[in-house]
């Protein structure tokens, strides 16, 4: 198995095995403020969250190709990120509109808002059968 991770410092995306050998980094190009990601083997994609200049979720293949940005509207600090495997959907929580939405993680379309909050600070969403969860600040 492997285990990702983002880098904020050098705003990058890595891999490494789970003992830590073989580490070597999948994406350095285009990220700014890389927050959280999500994999999905099975699919072989990784989703993530982007804070910088530009807020967005991207997709690419586990290998950091066919790099592509999925949302990049209505969005300003997306925190968390969590996959629904088996509905295909795609949540994300924002920590400055205060919402979690989803979107058809194939796609990137019918985006819907789940959860509009006020005064909540979301930092992470999870979600687990027809449950989901989160945490805020």
């Amino acid at each position: 198995g492997n285990i990702y991770w983002t880098d904020h410092g050098f705003n990058l995306i890595e891999v490494a095995r789970l003992n830590g050998s073989f580490r070597y980094v999948i994406i350095s190009q285009g990220l700014d403020q890389p927050r959280s990601i999500a994999v999905h083997p099975e699919k072989g994609y990784l989703f993530w969250t982007e804070w910088g200049q530009s807020p967005c979720i991207g997709k690419a293949h586990l290998d950091g190709s066919e790099k592509v940005v999925l949302v990049t509207l209505g969005i300003a600090w997306p925190n968390g990120i969590s996959i629904d495997y088996e509905e295909n959907k795609l949540y994300w929580c924002d920590a400055r509109t205060d919402k979690i939405e989803r979107i058809d993680l194939e796609s990137g379309g019918n985006r819907e808002i789940v959860l509009s909050g006020s005064n909540v600070d979301m930092f992470s969403v999870a979600v687990f059968g027809a449950y989901i969860y989160w945490s805020d600040r």
